[in-house]
Formats: structure tokens, C-alpha cells, sequence
């Protein structure tokens, strides 16, 4: 039967995608994490954490958020996977409702850089968004908000810190009323795109970032190979290989007797099995792919 009440309420419904971008290291997976009120990012504080783009959706009665976490943009990229982390970001200026462009109170942006002209290129709502701000006063942040000020026209300036959630909620009520009326795209219980044995690859790599120094961590490649549950023993069993680019990386991700690996292993299932809700039973395998970051064949298969 119509009912003239349920066919406003369907029209009112608000959706859209709202895209966080900015420099490595800038808090962008906080501010994710924050915003979707789940650990959807791996967080360091070593660059270049963020290799994909990865999708947080906030559902509510008449809304539905679609975040979209990005790589750092890169200025000077180094490798082939480097380019495709800069295409990753390349794509948020296309598909957005909203765009976050995340900066910190400690950053220098010259004004030539690039960034200025894609964000005139977006023709959605741009937000500044100061991050880390509890690091500094006020008047430092009134300051920082008048360069920027002169430097683009934002739609609105947010001075936060994604860490302590500090005008983080303030900030989603300024999303929502951006947001255009639109559908589902998403069912309202799904909270991202990304498969589980993503985010157990993603949960593996953060804590060989965190454990290993130099050139190590950014090296290498987790690749999940096996994600079974097994019913009888009520566990769930992951084999996962790390692939490294030379031998001498893979002996010191193996440390002396599988010391090193051992502790990525068991720092790696502790997070899992608080990701799957179940004992985990995890093996991991180290593998040498030469050059893997410059080969077409090899970052596909990776997913870039």
C-alpha cells in the first residue's frame, strides 16, 4: 500500500564516497579508523604504511558513508609499485562526494606543489583537515589556518586530532550534511570491500614494519595463500608467504634460528585472531621475488 511518509523517508536516505588524501605519515588510517570506529588501516609511524586503497563504510538508518583511505602521495616515486600507489590517489579525485585533504601541523606544502591543481580539479566540497593539533596551541593553529587559507579555497577548515578523536565527530556531522541523498550502495552491515585475508595480509605486514628497520619492511609483500577454517580442531589455519626482493633480506626477516620470524609470527596471530573471533593457527614463509616492486607481472598479482 503507498504510504506517502515511507516514500519521503526512501528520498531521504544519504549516501556518497568521501576520499581522505595528503603525504605519507600524516595520520590519514588514523583519521580513517576514527571515523568508521574499527581498525580498518594499518598504523606506523613509518611512511609509505598505506599501500592500497581501502574502503571504510559507516551505515546508519538514512545514511551510508563510504570512506576511502589512499597511499601517501608520493612527489618522487622510486618504483613502479610507487606509481600505482600514486594512481590509487589519482582515482579519489574522480569518484568523490567529499574530499578530506589531511595535512599536520608540521608540514610545508611550497605553493607550487602539484596537489593545489588536482584539488581545483575536484568539483566536490574540500575540506582541510589540521591534524595532530594537540601537539601545538591554539594561536599556532589559527596561524595554519590562515596560510592555508590564502593558499586555497576550502569548503571548510577542521582542525583535529584523529589520534585523541578531537572534533572528529564535529567533522562527520559536516560530511553528512555534504553528503547528496542517494541508495544502498553497500549492504548495511558491511563495513568494507576488502576480503578478510586482506586485512590478516595488511595485520602480518604492520608488524614486520614494526619490527624490522632500514629497507626491510618496504621490501616486502604478504600474500595469504591458505584461509581455511578447520571445524574440528575449531581454528582457523593461514599460511601466508612474505616475499622479499633479495636472499640477504630473507635471512634477516628469518633472524638467527627463525628468532625474528618467530616473533612476527606470534605478534601477527595475537591481532588476527582479535580480527577473525577464533584460535588461529598461522604459518609463515619467506620467498625471494627479485625486483618484485618493478615488475608488471608481480604487482598485479599483488594487487596494485
Amino acid at each position: 500500500m503507498f504510504n506517502e511518509n515511507n516514500c519521503n523517508f526512501a528520498h531521504m536516505h544519504k549516501s556518497g564516497f568521501v576520499n581522505i588524501i595528503g603525504r605519507p605519515n600524516v595520520g590519514k588510517s588514523t583519521l580513517m579508523n576514527a571515523l568508521v570506529g574499527e581498525r580498518m588501516s594499518i598504523i606506523t609511524n613509518k611512511p609509505q604504511t598505506t599501500r592500497h586503497r581501502i574502503i571504510g563504510i559507516v551505515s546508519g538508518e538514512d545514511h551510508q558513508v563510504v570512506f576511502s583511505d589512499t597511499p601517501g602521495i608520493i612527489r618522487d616515486p622510486a618504483y613502479k609499485m610507487h606509481e600505482a600507489m600514486n594512481r590509487f590517489v589519482d582515482g579519489t579525485f574522480r569518484d568523490a562526494d567529499v574530499m578530506l585533504f589531511v595535512t599536520d601541523t608540521l608540514e610545508r606544502y611550497d605553493d607550487d606543489d602539484p596537489v593545489f591543481a588536482k584539488l581545483k580539479s575536484a568539483k566536490v566540497p574540500v575540506f582541510l583537515l589540521i591534524n595532530k593539533i594537540d601537539l601545538v596551541t591554539d594561536l599556532q593553529v589559527a596561524q595554519l589556518i590562515q596560510t592555508w587559507a590564502k593558499r586555497f579555497k576550502f569548503d571548510e577548515f577542521f582542525p583535529i586530532s584523529a589520534l585523541k578523536k578531537l572534533n572528529t565527530k564535529d567533522l562527520f556531522k559536516h560530511i553528512l550534511k555534504n553528503m547528496p541523498e542517494g541508495p544502498v550502495y553497500y549492504p548495511k552491515d558491511q563495513l568494507t570491500d576488502k576480503p578478510e585475508r586482506f586485512f590478516v595480509s595488511e595485520i602480518i605486514r604492520e608488524k614486520i614494519l614494526m619490527h624490522y628497520q632500514q629497507e626491510i619492511p618496504y621490501s616486502c609483500e604478504v600474500v595469504v595463500d591458505t584461509f581455511k577454517e578447520d571445524e574440528k580442531q575449531r581454528l582457523m589455519r593461514i599460511h601466508a608467504t612474505i616475499y622479499v626482493m633479495r636472499k640477504t633480506q630473507k635471512s634477516i626477516l628469518i633472524g638467527k634460528n627463525g628468532a625474528s620470524i618467530k616473533r612476527v609470527g606470534i605478534d601477527a596471530r595475537k591481532d588476527i585472531e582479535a580480527f577473525v573471533e577464533k584460535k588461529v593457527f598461522l604459518q609463515l614463509f619467506v620467498k625471494v621475488r627479485e625486483n618484485w616492486r618493478d615488475n608488471e607481472q608481480s604487482l598485479k598479482r599483488f594487487g596494485y
